[in-house]
């Protein structure tokens, strides 16, 4: 994808100003906007590839800016925030947020994140190849070609990153894929914050998925070590 468009959204003078210059330097397009209501006006009107956004902003919540954004457009939403519980990410993340970085962060670990990011946009857009299957394992199917899952027949609301996740563990079904395997196929690397940001997508993931919460049906945790897809008849 060439030259992608990023809208950043914070309120936080410094902040914006660091993430503005790291993507002035390596030379990304951008947008601002210091509020909820500016930035679903920009995200409108530009249709940014990449969004970051920030959850506090002065005239409505982050998680508002996302449910708005997603009543219309998939564009990948990275959430940067100083809310570090899980119970924050989750919410986030069921909003539709693809993605959740913890402030503070690392330039470095910024820009790996916006370029996996757009790596995974450019394959769903069909930039850079895909799988032309379909993948059925009981009730789940995914149509690699369309970039969409279903659920018995009806369309399943994943934000990409739980889709890059899902079509992970289906590849391997049956397998069992380390955190660290995991964490290097969906974000490039492997830290420490990454496994807990893991935990969290595969939280929101099973509960889209799963019949109940007490007995998974197709994804099994390996304590201490990763996760497998079961192989359902």
């Amino acid at each position: 994808m060439a030259n992608p468009v990023i809208l950043v959204i914070e309120d936080d003078t410094p902040v914006r100003n660091l993430i503005v210059t790291t993507l002035k330097t390596h030379e990304y397009r951008f947008l601002t906007a210091k509020n909820g209501a500016e930035a679903v006006m920009m995200a409108t009107s530009h249709n940014p590839e990449v969004v970051f956004l920030d959850l506090g902003l002065p005239d409505m919540d982050g998680i508002d800016v996302i449910r708005q954004i997603r009543s219309w457009s998939n564009m990948p939403i990275i959430v940067i925030s100083a809310r570090s519980d899980d119970a924050d990410k989750i919410e986030a993340l069921d909003a539709g947020a693809d993605d959740y970085l913890t402030k503070p962060f690392s330039v470095d670990e910024l820009l790996a994140r916006l370029r996996v990011t757009i790596r995974r946009l450019s394959l769903m857009t069909g930039d850079g190849g895909s799988d032309h299957s379909v993948y059925t394992n009981g009730k789940p199917t995914i149509d690699h070609s369309a970039g969409v899952a279903y659920l018995d027949g009806e369309e399943l609301k994943l934000t990409s990153m739980e889709y890059k996740l899902l079509c992970l563990l289906a590849r391997n079904t049956g397998k069992v894929l380390t955190h660290t395997y995991i964490t290097q196929n969906i974000w490039g690397r492997s830290w420490d914050n990454d496994v807990a940001s893991l935990r969290v997508f595969m939280t929101t993931l099973r509960k889209k998925i799963e019949p109940g919460p007490v007995s998974p049906k197709y994804i099994q945790t390996h304590v201490g070590i990763g996760y497998r897809m079961l192989k359902v008849d």
